[in-house]
């Protein structure tokens, strides 16, 4: 069973157009998240996996398409393919070359770690099913807003400090606060 295109809708302002402000809708499709299991609530990894790395720990998919399977081995049955490169999933549990994860949805599969990249993305609270998130200028909610984000809209993390990430979504770059991030556990520095 394949798993649909995660996408989400993000609004942008210029605040620049002095008539009224120009918005732009961008769009990837996305499934709406459970409320209970999506925020990135767990506490910062205090234990090491067998490949020596914390887990829990956050990754993403290396390639378009990935096979979740319902055990660690090629002998288990594919339960559903993901298929949206650099979506983050978080690592739970490790053995020998698989990977047990767990994505913003709740939902936990098996997957093959050469599938898996180190790099991190991060989803915009997919967990807020009508609420937009501002995307700031700077580190501040006093900073100027570049734009509101739209649940679930999908972005690369470029650093974290623990309460803000630098982000880049859709070509534009500007400061979430973590706490509204599924992709970065809160307190968590990212470089």
């Amino acid at each position: 069973m394949a798993r649909p295109v995660f996408s989400a809708l993000v609004v942008l302002s210029c605040v620049a157009v002095a008539a009224g402000g120009l918005f732009v809708a961008f769009g990837r499709t996305h499934h709406q998240a459970d409320p209970e299991i999506t925020g990135s609530t767990t506490a910062a990894p205090a234990q090491l996996g067998q490949s020596g790395l914390p887990v829990p720990r956050f990754v993403s998919l290396k390639t378009e398409k990935v096979n979740v399977r319902t055990g660690p081995s090629s002998d288990h049955d594919v339960a559903f393919v993901y298929q949206q490169k650099g979506l983050p999933v978080e690592i739970i549990a490790e053995f020998e070359t698989w990977r047990r994860v767990r994505d913003s949805e709740g939902t936990e599969g098996w997957i093959l770690k050469n599938m898996l990249a180190s790099k991190r993305y991060v989803l915009i609270a997919p967990w807020k099913k009508n609420e937009l998130t501002p995307l700031y200028a700077s580190r501040s909610l006093q900073s100027g807003w570049l734009a509101n984000l739209a649940p679930g809209a999908f972005g690369e993390i470029a650093t974290c400090d623990g309460q803000w990430c630098d982000v880049k979504i859709n070509g534009f770059r500007g400061f979430v606060q973590q706490e509204k991030l599924w992709g970065a556990y809160p307190g968590e520095v990212v470089n």
